[in-house]
């Protein structure tokens, strides 16, 4: 009776979320339709490996993971997206991606 598969074993919602409101994260991994985004074909890519967005919403599946709602930019896309096919994109990195001023 029970098909749902899991693919994994761990609770994310016993912990805080990892990412917040605002975050620029980073997508981990391209990502197709599912046939979960409307208007859009089942295998359609939404969003390119590398692709920067700002998370927007955070809500919860399966009782286990967070999903995190991703506006990507490049794209347009509003995506759900999981813990795992994410990574931040650190003030670091931003600033060194900065032009530096030119010397006189």
């Amino acid at each position: 009776m029970n098909s749902i598969v899991r693919d994994s074993d761990v609770i994310e919602l016993s912990e805080p979320p990892i990412f917040s409101f605002g975050q620029k994260v980073r997508a981990s991994r391209t990502i197709r339709n599912d046939g979960t985004y409307r208007g859009k074909e089942i295998g359609d890519v939404l969003v390119k490996k590398g692709e920067v967005g700002y998370v927007v919403s955070i809500g919860t599946f399966l009782q286990q993971f967070y999903i995190y709602g991703v506006e990507y930019l490049e794209s347009g896309y509003r995506v759900g997206m999981k813990r795992k096919e994410l990574e931040p994109v650190d003030a670091c990195e931003e600033i060194d991606d900065l032009p530096l001023p030119e010397e006189s």
